[in-house]
């Protein structure tokens, strides 16, 4: 009877070390999972998707749109600020917010690569 042995390693594919693969994996897997994290709310959805669909910044009419109260919605738009997807500038007394286009872009790049 023939035994043979099996190696544990790896080979790359397509002609790409794995070590620059697997480096350029972990930085999608990582900022993927902040986006995700961002996006796990409905109410966050949502936010966002009046945030597309507006095209332009706005400052109060989210509370206005929403089910929500003003305190829950500004903790939804922090939460999708920190993750880079939305972006808020003070006017006045109030800060208005849009979507980040080149965030949005990384995530749908990100999740395209699943």
């Amino acid at each position: 009877m023939v035994q043979t042995q099996k190696t544990s390693q790896t080979q790359p594919c397509c002609g790409e070390s794995s070590d620059s693969k697997s480096t350029h994996a972990q930085l999608n897997q990582q900022q993927l999972a902040t986006f995700c994290k961002a996006m796990g709310h409905p109410a966050r959805v949502k936010i966002l998707q009046i945030l597309i669909d507006r095209g332009t910044c706005i400052c109060g009419e989210i509370v206005e749109v929403m089910p929500l109260s003003q305190s829950t919605v500004s903790e939804h738009l922090r939460i999708l600020k920190q993750a880079g997807l939305v972006k808020g500038e003070i006017d006045g007394p109030r800060v208005c917010y849009c979507v980040n286009p080149e965030q949005l872009q990384r995530f749908k790049a990100a999740v395209a690569l699943l």
